[in-house]
């Protein structure tokens, strides 16, 4: 059974960064295209960033430039490094596998960008 732990979360001022990390148990995460979702309260999960398992990487318009979404195959863990945060940036952020069989999704972290 995978498990997805992310872990980083917390609450920053805006301007402010933070990186989240989430880590795979599991065999083969390198072939597996990972990414990030979030949840805002009122609103549907969006995705936010993804890479595949070449390296190749995709942003939501609102946060590009911002974030930076990367992976250590070595360590099967994703991390997403953000940077100049908004208060509209506050959500819960899931971590997701894209899997043949189904997604899989971590229980998520609490993101707050708030004064």
């Amino acid at each position: 059974q995978v498990q997805l732990v992310e872990s980083g979360g917390g609450l920053v001022q805006p301007g402010g960064s933070l990186r989240l990390s989430c880590a795979a148990s599991g065999s083969f995460f390198r072939v597996y295209t990972m990414a990030w979702y979030r949840q805002a309260p009122g609103n549907q999960r969006e995705l936010v960033a993804s890479i595949t398992p070449a390296g190749t990487t995709g942003y939501a318009g609102s946060v590009k430039a911002r974030f930076t979404i990367s992976r250590d195959n070595a360590k099967n863990t994703i991390y997403l490094q953000m940077n100049s945060l908004k208060p509209e940036d506050t959500a819960v952020y899931y971590c997701n596998q894209r899997r043949s069989t189904g997604d899989v999704w971590g229980q998520g972290t609490q993101v707050t960008v708030s004064s």
